[in-house]
Parts: structure tokens; sequence; C-alpha cells
């Protein structure tokens, strides 16, 4: 299914008006339209639309730290664990990695086997305890819907103490309920004269 795929699209305007030391930013996603790049900058800083509305200013645990912070950081661990273990999966076994984590896919990790143009999409999920809430955005349901058994949900669990695995196959076909989960956002903006 090659139409789902990283969206690069159209150019992006101005981009010799941007200082040096970020032109490599924009030379590297000026081909993605909005959207997509919209979905590549949530995606590197752990941007969740169904968590998103319950993260405020006041929202900092007893520690200091956010519950948005802690989910990066789960997230982000999350990751660096299937890197690390799935070597050692019969799941994915003679495929080729390539990680897509920042760019904006609706998955984590594009994995190929050279003989074949179909690939398999792994997103990871990673919970701090034995159990918890996943949430999918709205891009990786739509990419789990399209790709069917070949996506593949990769969740960590229990990061609090001793990290462990469970892969579902076709997650939405899995015993994993999804619900959606609609909310209206209200966005602020400041704006002033110059």
């Amino acid at each position: 299914m090659n139409s789902i795929r990283c969206f690069r699209i159209a150019e992006r305007v101005g981009i010799n008006d941007r200082p040096a030391s970020t032109a490599w930013v924009f030379d590297e996603y000026k081909s993605l339209d909005l959207e997509s790049f919209t979905d590549l900058v949530k995606s590197v800083v752990g941007y969740d639309e169904n968590i998103w509305s319950e993260f405020q200013s006041k929202g900092k645990r007893g520690d200091g730290q956010s519950h948005f912070a802690q989910r990066l950081i789960t997230g982000l661990a999350a990751e660096q664990y299937f890197e690390s273990v799935r070597p050692s999966l019969s799941e994915f076994n003679g495929y080729a990695v390539q990680n897509t984590t920042r760019l904006g896919c609706g998955y984590d990790f594009r994995l190929e086997i050279e003989s074949d143009e179909d690939f398999v999409a792994v997103e990871v999920k990673g919970l701090k305890d034995v159990t918890g809430t996943l949430s999918l955005t709205p891009k990786e349901y739509e990419v789990a819907s399209a790709l069917r058994d070949r996506f593949f949900l990769f969740v960590v669990r229990n990061f609090r103490e001793s990290p462990f695995h469970e892969i579902f196959r076709d997650p939405l076909s899995s015993r994993l309920r999804f619900r959606k989960k609609e909310r209206v956002t209200v966005q602020v903006s400041w704006l002033a004269n110059v």
C-alpha cells in the first residue's frame, strides 16, 4: 500500500528569511504541506490530541514535572526499548528498519523486506505502570485502519519497575477496545500590533 507513506508535498515559502542556524530544518522539511509538517512537530514533542487538552500550565505534579513531560519521557523510552529488543523478536525477523518517529507518518517504525514492496508499520506506546490507557492519534488510527494486519502496536509496560512488552497485530481488530473520544478545544492567542 504505497499511498500510506510520509507525505512530502508543498514547498515552504519564505525559507530564505530564516536565520542560518535553523535553515537545515527548513531545507529538510520544505516539501511538507502544513498538515504533514504539523503532524511532524506534534510527533517530535509527543503531542497527542487526545490528552493535550488535559495539560494546563498549572497541571504540574508534586515533583515539578508536568504530565506532558512525563508522557514524552515514557514514549521516548518505549521507542528505545523497541529498538533494543526488536532483533530478538520473531515477528520482525528479516526486516530492514527505518525510524520514522520524526516524520509524522502515523507510526514510529517502518519495516521492509527487500523482496517485497509491502511494509509493516510499528507504533510504539509506553506505560509507566503494568496497566494504563493507550491513545491513538487520528493519524495513527487512520493508518492502522488502512494497513490492518501490517500494523503492529508495540506496548511497553511497567517502566516504573521492570519493563516488558506486548505486541498487537491489527490492534483495531484485537482484544483492545478503542473508543472515540472527542473534545472541543478553545485556542487562545494574544495579538499585538507593531
